[in-house]
């Protein structure tokens, strides 16, 4: 098919076979304008999810804020590839307007509309959305509440602090490990006994990510509850507090992370040769030396610029 002048595409939109549709949608990608919105916005219900996905494209190029309704709407389509179109163009909309329709759209019935908009909010950083998303914490979707966390995190927004605690005992493990994540922002003192809670939190990803946020804490007091976490039944968890204590430079650890040259994991091994170089720990020298033959090559490495870290240490202490 040649190529068609504006008028004539638009014209297209109406032809009865998708496929024609379809082509008169992708031959508007470099004449769309503020003429076009309406049609395009017809072409949001087209019968055909090809046409439906290219007029969220189309809008989103445009950028005209009179699209945003009919994007949202989209993001419960019975297509996945429209409802994932839908949810990449809200994040590139800007404007008053545009918050409040995506404010407005949080009380909508259906989660994933609610969920689209809150990670739309993201990207406009307005603080009118600070409520609603406080509010979101408590839906009754998981995923909207994980959504919430990360999107409140990512404002950066001192007021999110508390609300974001409760859901440290979010019913939902995913809830709880993003507060987690998103509370390391404001680590400090203030909120140690809440880490270290979670820290002994029943799901093993959330005290992955409460040893990761201990070892950046720069607080000593962190110490305790994570050598307490070395024991933990997960390697992971047992790999991120070792990592944790190394960080710390957490001396009185430095025996506890020494039967770890042995472990039977290459994961754990390299973990706590790292761990005890940061911590210029010269009781395990002896150890880290025997690590000169472990047959993975990043224990190896790991063990020697520990050796090195230390050596280092002694020398200038002199």
């Amino acid at each position: 098919m040649e190529a068609l002048d504006h008028d004539a595409i638009l014209e297209l939109l109406h032809d009865p076979d998708p496929g024609n549709r379809q082509v008169a949608l992708i031959q508007l990608e470099d004449l769309a304008c503020a003429e076009s919105v309406e049609p395009l916005l017809v072409a949001l219900s087209d019968a055909d999810a090809v046409v439906r996905k290219l007029a969220v494209a189309r809008l989103e190029e445009i950028g005209d804020e009179r699209a945003v309704p009919g994007i949202i709407d989209r993001l419960i389509d019975e297509d996945e590839e429209v409802r994932d179109a839908a949810g990449s163009a809200l994040r590139d909309f800007r404007g008053e307007s545009v918050a409040a329709a995506m404010i407005e759209a949080m009380q909508h019935p259906e989660a994933d509309v609610r969920r689209g908009v809150i990670v739309g909010l993201r990207e406009l950083k307005d603080q009118r959305a600070l409520e609603p998303l406080i509010g979101a914490l408590a839906d009754e979707c998981a995923e909207v509440r994980q959504e919430a966390v990360v999107t409140l995190a990512y404002l950066r927004l001192t007021d999110a602090i508390e609300p974001l605690r409760h859901r440290l005992s979010d019913p939902d493990a995913g809830v709880r490990r993003l507060a987690v994540g998103a509370l390391d922002f404001w680590n400090g003192p203030a909120l140690l006994e809440d880490f270290i809670r979670t820290l002994g939190d029943s799901d093993w990803r959330v005290r992955v990510e409460s040893a990761i946020v201990l070892g950046r804490s720069k607080l000593s007091a962190a110490i305790p509850g994570l050598r307490k976490a070395l024991e933990d039944p997960y390697w992971q968890v047992q790999k991120e507090a070792i990592a944790a204590l190394g960080r710390l430079t957490a001396a009185a650890a430095a025996s506890d992370l020494i039967r770890f040259l042995t472990s039977e994991m290459s994961d754990l091994r390299r973990a706590a040769a790292y761990a005890l170089g940061d911590i210029r720990a010269p009781e395990a020298k002896t150890a880290l030396r025997t690590l000169s033959s472990d047959p993975d090559a990043e224990v190896r490495k790991a063990a020697t610029r520990a050796l090195e870290a230390i050596e280092q240490a002694d020398a200038a202490k002199g």
